[in-house]
């Protein structure tokens, strides 16, 4: 066996997965929340909860989902704008997740971080205490930066970087990361002659690959901040799906698609 297929074997035996959920991945390019999407991903995640595992849902949407209810057609950039938009788009997407995991009879639990929960050690050891009870009584962790609170200088940036962060706190065995883009391409996807890339097994690969780019006009992220987060969680051992929402289902079942991210050969261990 390749090491690319021990590794989706890994993602499709895997009993704690982290999923990252991109706005673009949850909303119409008009802002508004898109239900159908959401319903889709939700129905992924509790057919993973019904087959026995955990999930951690590191989602996006907050300040995609205010946009529309907030009468702006995108994304501000003043950031006590954001944050504000963000108080309302946060309640209208838990809201959401709440009553269609409740359609499964899952209940959710929101945990909002800033890097400041990630880099002191209390605040650290109080997120992970968090999110391991909240997976043993069979809650599905909904997580979030908290946009209201986060400044320039402590933003996570992305919930790329968050959710590779998350899945080393919780010392998932997967995280897949989903967004518009089906896999990694060797340069930009508009482009004709692009190349889907299915497997990296180091990020010294990626040299003369472009990776550049803004993400989604209703996002933060992009492909750099994907590649990073496969870094971040490959070197805590953990393998990494790159794949678009469309194909959510079929990523967490281990098959061959989009892109994975090989993870080094021993785990690290998560701090005390």
């Amino acid at each position: 066996m390749t090491d690319a297929a021990q590794a989706r074997s890994a993602v499709r035996e895997a009993s704690r997965i982290v999923i990252k959920i991109g706005s673009s991945s949850l909303t119409t390019p008009e802002g508004q929340l898109d239900k159908a999407k959401l319903i889709a991903l939700v129905d992924t995640a509790a057919d993973l909860v019904a087959q026995g595992k955990q999930v951690v849902l590191v989602s996006s949407g907050a300040i995609a989902s205010g946009l529309g209810p907030m009468g702006l057609s995108h994304r501000p950039r003043e950031l006590a704008t954001q944050q504000a938009v963000a108080s309302v788009g946060q309640g209208i997407l838990l809201a959401s997740y709440s009553s269609e995991f409740g359609r499964h009879g899952i209940q959710v639990g929101q945990v909002l971080l800033t890097a400041d929960d990630v880099d002191r050690r209390a605040h650290y050891r109080n997120a992970r205490q968090t999110l391991a009870q909240l997976l043993a009584l069979g809650v599905v962790p909904v997580v979030n930066e908290n946009d209201t609170v986060a400044t320039n200088e402590i933003r996570f940036g992305d919930n790329d970087r968050l959710a590779a962060l998350v899945a080393h706190i919780v010392e998932a065995d997967a995280l897949i990361l989903l967004s518009d883009t089906d896999s990694l391409y060797d340069r930009h996807p508009s482009d004709p002659d692009a190349k889907a890339i299915s497997v990296v097994a180091s990020s010294d690969r990626l040299e003369g690959v472009d990776i550049g780019g803004p993400g989604s006009g209703v996002g933060s992220g992009g492909m750099k901040t994907k590649v990073e987060a496969a870094r971040i969680a490959g070197a805590a051992g953990i393998p990494v799906v790159l794949t678009s929402a469309a194909q959510a289902d079929v990523a967490v079942s281990g098959d061959e698609v989009g892109t994975i991210f090989l993870p080094k050969t021993t785990r690290s261990n998560s701090r005390l």
